[in-house]
């Protein structure tokens, strides 16, 4: 069965392609520099009966107008003995369909399967082999752990990879605090895409409890001098030390503005002219997960 660990192991690639430039140098193969990426459909179905689909397929085009590079890209969450004959097929197919030379990308978050997926597979008969598989393979022993903030907000869809290919890595705690850091530095859309992706990622490892954790508690402000980060720390200093309940509520509408998540003007009135503290309190710390302004008031004053 599908998982959404899965989707998201292979989908971040489609959203996000720069992080193939990292990935690549990690491997030691070179693709063109700064291709075009486009995603191809990942129907390799011929004439039926048989569905067959790869997870992601994406083509790099270089500028010089040259076919460039297919790469098909498959999320491998256990060793299955069925798979290396798929691997073959999808090859197969692509390089022919859009006659381009094509590589098979398998990412794992388990050491044993990446072990298993680099191969080779060699398919044949009495020692001859007709066809040969080698995936570039990606897993716990070549993604890098990256527990530097500074490094991490540097290289925001490597350091989302890493995160979730860590996921059971003793560090992991460290992993995630450096990333929840970085995205205190990021634009609103990159931490919207990279808490959510992350989050999906790490399917039900104890980790993910440990990011919902710190992006409920906002632990990734200390000491970054983000305007989200002062804009919270003014707001408490304001509303929770002094118990001025307007500079709360100007920064619960200041946070929603930069998070660029709709007020309505009742809402904004609401906000405005309420003045109970722990009201306040609770909605600028929701101000840092919801997706609509309504959320802030469930079981609220």
């Amino acid at each position: 069965m599908v998982t959404s660990r899965h989707e998201a192991s292979h989908r971040i690639f489609q959203d996000r392609p720069e992080l193939l430039t990292p990935v690549f140098g990690i491997l030691g193969v070179r693709i063109p520099h700064e291709p075009v990426i486009e995603v191809l459909p990942t129907d390799v179905t011929e004439m039926q009966p048989v569905e067959r689909r790869v997870d992601t397929v994406l083509r790099l085009k270089p500028d010089d107008g040259s076919n460039g590079l297919l790469l098909a890209i498959e999320a491998q969450g256990r060793r299955d003995e069925k798979k290396p004959s798929s691997w073959a097929y999808y090859l197969s197919y692509l390089s022919a369909k859009y006659d381009c030379p094509t590589l098979l990308l398998v990412v794992c978050q388990d050491r044993t399967t990446a072990e298993w997926t680099a191969g080779p597979f060699r398919h044949g008969w009495g020692g001859w082999t007709a066809l040969s598989v080698r995936p570039l393979s990606l897993g716990p022993d070549n993604i890098p752990v990256i527990t530097d903030p500074a490094e991490a907000a540097e290289h925001l869809a490597l350091a989302t990879f890493s995160a979730m290919t860590h996921g059971r890595h003793r560090d992991s705690p460290a992993i995630l605090e450096a990333l929840a850091q970085a995205l205190g530095t990021a634009d609103a859309e990159s931490f919207k895409y990279y808490s959510t992706m992350l989050e999906i990622g790490l399917g039900g490892t104890p980790a993910r409890d440990t990011w919902r954790k710190l992006m409920k508690n906002g632990t990734y402000f200390p000491g970054r001098g983000t305007l989200i980060e002062e804009t919270f720390l003014e707001g408490k200093s304001e509303g929770l030390t002094e118990g001025k309940s307007e500079g709360m509520a100007e920064s619960v509408l200041l946070m929603l503005q930069q998070r660029q998540i709709p007020v309505s003007d009742e809402a904004r009135n609401r906000i405005l002219t309420h003045h109970d503290r722990e009201d306040l309190k609770l909605w600028l710390a929701r101000t840092l997960t919801v997706s609509t302004v309504d959320e802030l008031f469930t079981n609220a004053g």
